[in-house]
């Protein structure tokens, strides 16, 4: 079980750096070459702020200055996005002190139950990282489509890199949890079987009475074989 804890811990901390890269990123989306005239001058836009770059490898940003301007699907990835940094961050803490091989978290009983919450936490952080990037790449994706929209954008590295965050760690908090319950399992068979073992070996011997009885009859036997 070690081993899987660690390597859940492992998944789990590497998604978690993965979503903030995807969040710090301001490559969201990046304007398409195929539909560009100017093809040395490119635009990319992230959760936080646009940027403009050309061929000579010169770039200017301009963050968002007003939280009311943005549109509404902006505003709900980067919700969802700082939603999932900081249930990574609760779930490494339950991690830490869930697992076995530290010496904070108390008893086996109350690890085994910070670790299955610290599972929790992550899968829930991979599922808000995932809606946020997938609802971000739908609406790129439509607006591409879109013959009414002139500026064509396609998806940005930041996304594939929030959807690994994601896939990271729902593996992670899965394998926290399936740990959790095996190990509880595997303990209640073998208090189940020592329970019965010990069961079988307290009762009293039955052959005790027979035996009586029968030397019993023998010295009856041999009294009444005079007579």
């Amino acid at each position: 079980m070690f081993g899987m804890h660690i390597l859940a811990l492992i998944f789990c901390i590497s998604g978690t750096g993965a979503v903030i890269g995807a969040v710090t990123s301001n490559e969201w989306k990046v304007t398409s070459r195929a539909t560009s005239v100017i093809t040395a001058t490119w635009v990319f836009q992230g959760l936080w702020m646009n940027c403009a770059g050309n061929a000579l490898g010169s770039y200017h940003c301009r963050p968002h200055l007003t939280l009311f301007r943005l549109e509404g699907f902006v505003q709900a990835c980067r919700a969802l996005m700082i939603a999932a940094i900081c249930l990574g961050f609760f779930g490494s803490l339950c991690a830490f002190m869930g697992m076995k091989c530290t010496k904070i978290g108390g008893s086996d009983v109350t690890k085994a139950k910070i670790a299955c919450l610290a599972g929790l936490f992550f899968i829930l952080s991979g599922l808000c990282s995932l809606t946020a990037c997938s609802l971000y790449a739908h609406k790129t994706t439509s607006e591409f489509f879109d013959p009414s929209v002139p500026q064509k954008y396609e998806l940005g590295i930041a996304l594939f890199i929030g959807w690994a965050g994601a896939a990271l760690c729902l593996v992670g908090g899965t394998i926290f949890c399936c740990t959790i319950f095996a190990e509880s399992n595997f303990q209640y068979r073998t208090a189940y079987s020592h329970a019965a073992s010990t069961t079988m070996t307290s009762r009293p011997r039955t052959t005790a009475p027979y035996q009586m009885t029968s030397s019993r009859s023998s010295k009856e036997f041999n009294k009444t074989a005079y007579v």
